[in-house]
């Protein structure tokens, strides 16, 4: 009996053992996944979070697949090169530790020609970059193009997210900078890009937020997008960006709940007294759906056409965004001109347009400009500014596009102006009759809450509810 219990003991005994080392091994191996970095660090160190790195290229270099590198508070006055890639199981992820404030300064980097970044991915994959402020990029180079966050090749299941852009400035006259810029030189997939902050830029012929080339899948959502000097999101096809000229253009994606504000090109040197920058503007994608987002005082609230004769922004969905108070129009579709491509197959549906056109440039709430052919517009409230247009359709391009249940909002005292196939109207009737609107079209004041405190909720017994939803 005594042997027995012996045995079970010196059993038990080694089981526990075999747990504790188990544990102590995950534990171990747990720790190793995690990189610190700080500025009273030490790149001689090991990159605890008791003996951090100093530098950030330190971090990057030791960084391998399932590392999470925690970047303490301050300001690190380098360029953060992403060198790994992680995994589909072992992610990398660089992010500011426990929300502190963590700063990358461009304040002491020369001007250089060529393409100049902050923070750097080329060619990687499963990388996540979180929490970090990157700012105080600037040229006066031509020749150089600065971005806070610059990511390329044939970089995929990259995400983006809680950043704070800023001050990331082109001084040239015909310059160019982003804020966040994806570049699919090569095939690109899973691109999320969310909860930032890209602002007070000074962007040259760029854009604050792009993805350009061959982008097959992404979401740009919940980002903050203010004050800039062109572009706010921009979606970019056909620019021979992509070294597979067939797949060279943005697709299969959302733009979503995201809040753009206070973007315009006037003033900016390569535009000149121009009101020609878009918050949110579809440049030759396909298959890419807009909705939820907030647009205000910014040239051209949503625009979705291609700048490439010949091509087009094709199966595109605007649905159930609020756009009020920019300067030229509201949701603009088509070329600009004839030397342009166009719209096709595209939905604008269940937006709230209200009093766009605010420097009277008779764009009014929503521009049809060259080459738009079966488009559906359903479903939308349409407020006109000062210029008093409701629909400017300049060019006779304008094919198969279908009118149906959209309210024009009749104010008393005040007349409309509809502009279809480059004739005015300024009776209803005889717009609804040109336009070939259903009979559900209807003109009449929809019943805002408070549409002056831009509260576009419709009251209860709103005639307007029953048409548009």
């Amino acid at each position: 009996m005594k042997n027995t219990i012996l045995v079970l003991l010196a059993a038990f005994a080694i089981i526990i053992a075999l747990v504790f080392n188990h544990t102590n091994a995950d534990e171990q191996q747990e720790n190793a996944n995690f990189i610190y970095v700080a500025t009273n660090g030490n790149d001689q160190n090991n990159g605890t979070k008791e003996k951090p790195f100093r530098t950030l290229k330190k971090a990057a270099s030791e960084a391998i697949a399932g590392s999470t590198i925690f970047i303490r508070k301050g300001t690190y006055n380098e360029k953060l090169v992403i060198k790994h890639s992680g995994t589909k199981s072992k992610p990398i992820a660089f992010k500011a530790y426990e929300d502190e404030e963590v700063i990358l300064s461009g304040e002491n980097q020369k001007d250089v020609e060529g393409d100049t970044s902050m923070v750097m991915l080329n060619n990687k994959n499963y990388i996540t970059i979180d929490g970090i402020t990157i700012q105080d990029l600037t040229t006066d180079l031509t020749d150089e193009t600065v971005m806070g966050i610059f990511v390329t090749g044939s970089s995929s299941q990259i995400t983006l997210k809680n950043n704070h852009v800023q001050h990331i400035e082109t001084y040239a006259d015909d310059g160019n900078g982003h804020g966040i810029a994806i570049y699919g030189t090569g095939p690109m997939k899973d691109i999320t890009i969310q909860n930032n902050t890209v602002e007070n830029l000074k962007l040259g012929s760029s854009e604050a937020l792009v993805l350009n080339g061959n982008i097959d899948g992404f979401k740009v959502e919940n980002n903050l997008v203010r004050r800039n000097d062109n572009i706010g999101i921009d979606l970019i096809g056909y620019e021979g960006v992509a070294t597979n000229e067939k797949a060279d253009y943005v697709r299969n994606g959302t733009v979503s709940n995201n809040t753009v504000y206070e973007i315009s090109s006037y003033g900016n040197p390569a535009y000149g007294e121009d009101y020609s920058a878009g918050g949110i503007y579809i440049d030759g994608g396909k298959n890419i759906t807009v909705e939820e987002n907030t647009i205000y005082k910014c040239d051209i609230g949503i625009e979705a056409t291609s700048e490439h004769a010949g091509k087009y922004a094709d199966n595109i969905s605007i649905i159930n965004n609020i756009v009020h108070s920019n300067y030229y129009t509201g949701i603009s579709i088509g070329g600009y001109d004839e030397d342009r491509g166009g719209t096709i197959n595209s939905t604008i549906s269940h937006n709230i347009m209200y009093r766009n056109d605010t420097k009277g440039l008779y764009g009014g709430q929503l521009l049809l400009q060259h080459d738009i052919k079966n488009n559906l517009i359903e479903r939308n409230i349409l407020t006109a500014g000062p210029s008093r247009v409701f629909i400017a359709n300049e060019f006779t391009t304008n094919q198969g596009n279908k009118l149906q249940r959209n309210v024009f909002h009749k104010e008393k005292g005040k007349d409309g102006i509809w502009i279809w196939k480059n004739e005015e109207y300024i009776s209803f009737p005889t717009f609804k009759t040109a336009s070939k609107s259903d009979e559900k079209t209807s003109y009449l004041d929809p019943g805002y809450k408070n549409a002056d405190e831009f509260n576009f909720e419709l009251e209860n017994d709103s005639p307007a509810r029953k048409i548009v939803e």
